[in-house]
């Protein structure tokens, strides 16, 4: 509830929109509802998010977000993305292409794992472990 607070305190006062979705919202919102950006979207996730995030422990949480996200259009999952960027299953990639599909994540419309930008790259060197790496701070965009 503190990320979706101040994402709509800065919302507010500027023409970039931030989002605000835990590992567990991006899953709701993947398995269950439509894209885009509205505050009623975001409550209906909401709703979904406590259904599923007490019985789903957190790295199931992860899995499962992992095997539905979109890398790239019409891609879906990691196992999908690294065939089809990488040519290999994700066992037999690399650890630097896993690091490229995880820095297109917060807009993979956007950024490509095909042809990785800058930005992309550079998003792929970062520590995993802060929250620079990420791209968020603590939550999932």
């Amino acid at each position: 509830m503190e990320a979706i607070e101040k994402a709509y305190a800065l919302n507010q006062h500027s023409h970039k929109v931030r989002g605000a979705s835990t590992i567990s919202q991006q899953v709701a919102k993947n398995l269950f509802l439509w894209s885009g950006r509205s505050y009623f979207r975001k409550g209906v996730e909401a709703y979904f998010t406590l259904l599923i995030e007490e019985p789903m422990a957190e790295a199931a949480d992860t899995e499962v977000y992992l095997n539905i996200a979109e890398f790239g259009y019409g891609t879906y999952g990691a196992e999908a993305a690294a065939e089809r960027f990488f040519h290999k299953p994700p066992a037999g990639s690399r650890v630097t292409n896993a690091a490229v599909l995880a820095a297109v994540l917060p807009n993979p419309q956007r950024l490509s794992a095909a042809a990785p930008s800058r930005y992309v790259q550079q998003r792929r060197r970062m520590d995993p472990g802060s929250d620079a790496g990420t791209g968020r701070s603590g939550n999932a965009g």
